[in-house]
Order: C-alpha cells, then sequence, then structure tokens
C-alpha cells in the first residue's frame, strides 16, 4: 500500500490523522525537503518518514496536539543540539508542517419525507456525513446520502460517535421511541422535529422513563431557530442552521446587530 493508498483508505474509514511534511532543511539531515508521514491520533506512524528517533517522536507529538485543536502549524526542530534540541546532533535543523485531518462529523437522521429529504442535502453540502436510518429512505429520495439503513426499525444501527448529530424526523410517527434510542447512544447533540405541544409530550414521556435533567439537556426539542420558517425546505434550513450555530458557537444574532457603532 503506497502513501496515497493510506490517505484513502483512513479516508474512507473516517479515522482521524495528520500528514507532517518537511518543508525546509538547513544542514545535515536524514529527512529530506518533501518528506512525508501519516500520523494516527494516538501518536504512531502509520507511514512515511520525517526523520529517526526524537525527530519523529517531535512530529508525532506536534501532530496529536494539532489534531486535538484542529490547527495546522509548523514547527523547528534543532538536529544540532543534544541538551536543548531533540538528541541528534546531526549538523542541521528542519521545519516540518503538520496537517490535521479531523474525524469528519456525521449527521444521523431517523424519518423520511420532506424536512429529512431537505435536511440530508444541507448537511451534505456543509460537509457533514449523512446517515439516514429509515425503512422509506430510498436512493432516489436521498441521494446525497453516505449510508441509507432501511432494516432497522428499532434503531439497534443507530451509533453515532459523541460529536456527531442525530435529528428525529419521523413526524410524530413514534418519535418518543426514537428519542429514547437517540438518548441511548452516545450522540452528544440530539435534535427532535415536532411542534411545541408534541415536544412538550414527548418530554414529558421522556421524564417519565426514568431519564434525568441532564440526559435530556442533550435534546433540542423543538429543535431548530426561529426564523418563521412554514415550508419542509425552510424548516430543515432552521434545524441545520442551529446545529451550525452549536457546532461553530456563533450568538445567533444578526451580523449586522454586531457591527460596533
Amino acid at each position: 500500500m503506497d502513501f496515497i493508498d493510506h490517505l484513502r483508505a483512513l479516508r474512507d474509514a473516517n479515522t482521524p490523522y495528520a500528514v507532517a511534511t518537511v518543508v525546509d532543511v538547513t544542514g545535515s539531515s536524514s529527512a529530506k525537503t518533501g518528506s512525508k508521514a501519516v500520523i494516527s491520533a494516538d501518536g504512531d506512524v502509520i507511514t512515511g518518514w520525517v526523520g529517526g528517533g526524537c525527530a519523529e517522536s517531535t512530529a508525532c507529538h506536534a501532530a496529536v496536539e494539532a489534531l486535538d485543536c484542529g490547527q495546522t502549524t509548523i514547527i523547528d526542530i534543532d538536529l544540532d543540539d543534544e541538551v536543548l534540541g531533540v538528541g541528534m546532533p546531526c549538523g542541521g535543523s528542519m521545519r516540518v508542517y503538520v496537517e490535521p485531518v479531523q474525524r469528519q462529523r456525521c449527521l444521523w437522521i431517523m424519518g423520511h419525507g420532506e424536512v429529512a429529504e431537505h435536511l440530508c442535502r444541507f448537511a451534505h453540502a456543509l460537509g457533514f456525513r449523512v446517515i439516514v436510518n429509515d425503512p422509506l429512505a430510498i436512493e432516489d429520495k436521498f441521494p446525497d446520502a453516505l449510508e441509507r439503513i432501511t432494516d432497522d426499525l428499532d434503531y439497534t444501527k443507530l451509533n453515532p460517535h459523541s460529536d456527531d448529530y442525530v435529528v428525529v424526523a419521523t413526524q410524530h410517527k413514534g418519535d418518543h421511541e426514537s428519542m429514547t434510542r437517540a438518548l441511548d447512544s452516545g450522540a452528544g447533540f440530539i435534535s427532535l422535529i415536532a411542534s411545541r405541544k408534541r415536544a412538550r409530550l414527548v418530554l414529558e414521556y421522556l421524564r417519565e422513563s426514568g431519564l434525568d435533567e441532564d440526559a435530556l439537556s442533550r435534546v433540542m426539542a423543538p429543535c431548530g431557530l426561529d426564523l418563521g420558517a412554514r415550508t419542509p425546505a425552510e424548516i430543515a434550513l432552521s434545524v441545520v442552521s442551529e446545529i451550525t450555530l452549536h457546532l461553530r458557537g456563533g450568538s445567533g444574532r444578526r451580523m449586522r446587530d454586531l457591527l460596533e457603532p
């Protein structure tokens, strides 16, 4: 498996990694300009080469930090200082550019219908990997979905990561049971598309089922921002807007109102 094949395999598995690239070398160095390594989130070299010994260790440490914060970084490695550098007196120095490639978040949609279809389209445009779990999730209706699960009536295949998003769009058809399964999963953010009256009924059901307020704090019910939405597309837009607000930490205010006087 060559370098590109490793990157493709990691992308297909939705596994985070970092690419470390030597961008400059001064003096003697075992790695040359353009040398690359793929580094896992645990700090292990998957493939490639950016130097041996502590040079590799330094690059791996920087890769883990870059993945934690989601920011690229450039590190300077001194190869000529045993005490203050990295302990490899090769007689030179090198700069390494570290680029993190984080796990792509998933949006799990439980349900079908026009709102769910627009949700799939919008979320895909925003870079989410969309998984639709519903017996009627046919390909023609959800062409942008990464995966369509149609044989999972009790949602046992709902297996989101903690930073994934789940939207219950069953439109009152067993939504209280869908919410229970969503809350049993590891999702940190769960949206329920429902009227205010229906949302109250579902939340009361969940409380009576024994769920505490900490668990229910993960639930946005009814979900979405107050855009005055009426059509299925507008409702989907309000839900995706709320997800973006949560993901990016925005204020939800008009941009004009943020201008300083």
